[in-house]
């Protein structure tokens, strides 16, 4: 009986640990400065909470279930709590932190108070694309037949659009993506010297889905009302961006190879750096 009263005061003080609060902009500005894989965010809500919206790349794990999946958290890196507002989220910072958690954040306002593009959908959203145990050229060539896709998108957009702004707005992201498709070209060189050349490789991508794993007919279908101003456009553009972010992340998790996924973590890593071209651009857009 005193056993089991010393472990419930064990598990009591580990709840009232202190814990690092950062707010919604420290949040941004961290996760900026830092490479993909090298932080962990950590969402404690539920799973239909995650699938209506997350943060790209973030880690389902409900706070119920957090004391049993402990083996899922790197507690070597910094690890960022979320909820809905912060309650959940700090409880699990304490829990972490009173397990010797190195260094732990808990999200002030929770999601509800994150200004920026969230990601949709389920945990396992298009994580049949792969089986789990690709190698990095794989991993190449579906990566560059996406981008390859959403690049097609937008020159048929730019093709269709009978506003001239609107045309050169696509055409200048047609452009991203070729940039894209190009640093993707030479990481392709990196996991599989010599590789192959670039017509190669463009000849292999099949390019049927879109950025974010998309299907570009339905997609266009379904998104129409967006393509009508350079602000949609841009918003549009923006959330296949951060859909893609969160793919990507959700993929170099499912992967079994090493190298596999620091491949997956460097794409990932220009696929932020392409969301905050975007949101500069959205920005200046409407200042």
């Amino acid at each position: 009986m005193f056993k089991e009263m010393e472990g419930d005061m064990i598990q009591l003080k580990k709840l009232f640990t202190p814990v690092k609060s950062m707010e919604p902009e420290e949040a941004r500005k961290f996760m900026a400065e830092h490479e993909e894989g090298k932080y962990t965010l950590l969402d404690v809500r539920q799973p239909g909470e995650y699938e209506e919206e997350h943060l790209p790349g973030a880690k389902l794990i409900p706070l119920p279930k957090l004391s049993d999946s402990l083996k899922e958290v790197d507690a070597r890196k910094p690890v960022i709590t979320y909820c809905a507002i912060g309650g959940r989220s700090r409880v699990a910072a304490q829990l972490l932190s009173g397990l010797g958690f190195e260094e732990v954040y808990n999200l002030t306002g929770g999601i509800k108070a994150w200004q920026g593009f969230k990601a949709t959908g389920p945990r396992e959203l298009n994580l049949d694309l792969v089986r789990g145990d690709e190698t990095p050229a794989e991993i190449v060539l579906l990566a560059y037949g996406m981008e390859k896709g959403l690049q097609v998108f937008y020159e048929r957009m730019s093709e269709e659009s009978k506003d001239r702004e609107l045309r050169d707005l696509f055409r200048e992201l047609w452009g991203i993506e070729e940039q894209h498709k190009k640093t993707i070209f030479k990481l392709q060189g990196e996991v599989n010297p010599p590789g192959k050349d670039l017509e190669s490789l463009e000849g292999d991508a099949e390019g049927r889905v879109m950025e974010g794993g998309f299907q570009m007919d339905k997609f266009m279908k379904e998104n129409n009302a967006f393509l009508h101003s350079v602000e949609d456009v841009l918003t549009l553009a923006m959330m296949l961006e951060t859909q893609g972010l969160d793919l990507y992340l959700r993929l170099a998790e499912k992967s079994t190879n090493q190298r596999t996924k620091e491949v997956l973590l460097k794409i990932a890593q220009e696929e932020k750096g392409h969301l905050g071209l975007l949101g500069r651009k959205l920005e200046k857009k409407k200042g």
